[in-house]
């Protein structure tokens, strides 16, 4: 992956006033792994060719930088992920314990999958979900990598057979994803914003492709409504980065609404 000096990303007017706020590295740390570049200890390093005006550099070394857009209807998106959150759990609360249920009894393992995923300016959080394979499945991917389906980074491979019964109706409907409402909740992600990668994903990332990570991932985005997983790697970027650009709280709205027929219709879903 390439590494951008300072220098040779342009400033923006907002980035000078946080620069003294920014963290400094030694050049031992820069030289960790990148996996470990996204451990909960480590701060973020990730080259970054987003120089918008509405980006701030949320750490900054003398090899690189990651830049975090500034919201300004920050506080009514966080407004709207509370609420949904909240109302989503409440209301949905027994749904998803009944869901867990029948994980549980439909297959060995816990109802609940833990994985690190990697949020904004590269930041690793716990991201959940009711598990939809068998409870080895990472086990086997290494097995299955030349059946991958997708371009670019991501794994995903329409029949996997790690995938269990229920699982697959779960990922159909994208219930799988519920238990993400209290990653919502805690302010790790957002109701509209990029799906979280995995951090071997995000090694794989080109400068261009780090610009997903320049706000909090989310359950939804353009992608989702657009045809999910039928959709190239590259293509789904390109939403992404569109989202990041052109964002607003009434987008964010009608993203909302275009989900819920799509989820319904199970559009592109594997």
């Amino acid at each position: 992956m390439a590494i951008a000096e300072i220098r040779d990303v342009p400033a923006s007017p907002h980035s000078a006033s946080r620069t003294n706020e920014s963290a400094t590295a030694s050049h031992s740390e820069v030289r960790q792994t990148l996996l470990r570049r996204f451990s909960v200890e480590t701060p973020p390093f990730a080259p970054s060719i987003l120089a918008n005006p509405s980006h701030t550099p949320s750490t900054v070394s003398q090899h690189c930088t990651i830049y975090i857009k500034t919201i300004p209807f920050a506080r009514a998106k966080r407004a709207l992920d509370v609420i949904f959150a909240l109302i989503g759990l409440i209301a949905g609360g027994p749904f998803i314990l009944f869901l867990a249920l029948m994980v549980r009894l439909t297959s060995r393992g816990p109802a609940i999958f833990k994985q690190k995923r990697v949020g904004i300016g590269g930041r690793a959080f716990n991201c959940y979900k009711l598990r939809s394979m068998c409870v080895d499945a990472e086990c086997h991917k290494d097995q299955l990598c030349h059946l991958n389906e997708v371009s670019g980074p991501v794994f995903k491979i329409k029949n996997d057979p790690r995938i269990t019964p229920i699982g697959r109706w779960l990922r159909k409907f994208s219930l799988d994803e519920l238990p993400q409402l209290y990653n919502v909740l805690r302010g790790e992600m957002s109701i509209v914003g990029p799906r979280p990668p995995v951090p071997s994903e995000v090694e794989e990332y080109t400068d261009r492709q780090l610009g997903r990570l320049a706000v909090k991932p989310g359950l939804t985005c353009l992608w989702q409504v657009g045809g999910r997983s039928g959709i190239a790697f590259e293509r789904w970027v390109e939403l992404d980065l569109m989202y990041i650009d052109t964002m607003s709280f009434w987008g964010d709205v009608r993203i909302i609404a275009r989900t819920i027929p799509a989820v319904i219709l199970a559009r592109g879903a594997h």
